[in-house]
């Protein structure tokens, strides 16, 4: 089983065409293309973000990984029991997902992290792809407006059916449940609009979510019991 990734220089968006290969003049040991998802294939929960940070995953390669949203996002994968190891923000970390794949909405770094409505439509379809491929998937976690209706996009779901709101979830017409996060960003956190404790209880949502019949996979110690 495998799922399409954009190739190194994938050429859908010019405009991050030309921002990669401007980066990639300005630092080559960096990463600098499309950041691949990080995860097993039989995840049951894929969670999405919104693009690769520039010098986060853009730097590092692998999503979340060098910024501040990967400082309360892998922590709490940890404490959740959805990853096992030690993150320590490197790629070669050993940090491993369990039961958990990450994605981006966006495979490239946006300028000042924005992509515009034409480039989060061009990349959806490796979104629907990625979907598609996860076999045993029952719960996606948007992180923010944009993946959450990414998600919607890429399942054709039209958006008026579930609208975004932290903690929110929703039950979709394929089974799927969509659960809504704030973004784990550092200007989220810093100004208290996301904190450790509300980002906790977005994966309660998340265990609670499962179905009922099938009971999670081992994977670590949570600091809360598991459904």
């Amino acid at each position: 089983m495998t799922v399409a990734e954009p190739g190194r220089d994938c050429g859908l968006c010019p405009r991050l065409v030309r921002f990669r290969d401007a980066w990639r003049g300005r630092e080559p040991a960096w990463f600098n293309a499309p950041v691949p998802s990080f995860g097993p294939l039989d995840a049951r929960l894929l969670v999405v973000g919104l693009a690769p940070g520039l010098r986060g995953a853009n730097r590092t390669g692998r999503p979340f990984t060098g910024d501040g949203a990967g400082d309360l996002l892998y922590p709490t994968l940890l404490a959740a029991g959805f990853a096992r190891g030690r993150f320590e923000a490197r790629p070669d970390d050993g940090l491993e997902l369990t039961d958990c794949r990450i994605a981006n909405a966006v495979r490239c770094a946006p300028p000042e992290n924005k992509p515009t409505g034409a480039e989060i439509g061009a990349c959806n379809m490796f979104l629907a792809g990625e979907i598609a491929g996860l076999t045993r998937l029952e719960v996606v976690l948007a992180l923010g407006t944009v993946a959450h209706n990414a998600v919607l996009d890429a399942l054709g779901v039209r958006r008026g059916g579930a609208r975004f709101g932290h903690a929110s979830s929703h039950r979709l017409e394929n089974g799927l449940r969509l659960v809504d996060s704030y973004h784990c960003s550092r200007l989220n956190t810093n100004t208290g609009r996301l904190t450790p404790a509300m980002f906790e209880g977005v994966f309660r949502t998340v265990r609670e979510s499962f179905r009922a019949a099938r009971a999670p996979r081992e994977a670590g110690s949570p600091r809360w019991p598991r459904t």
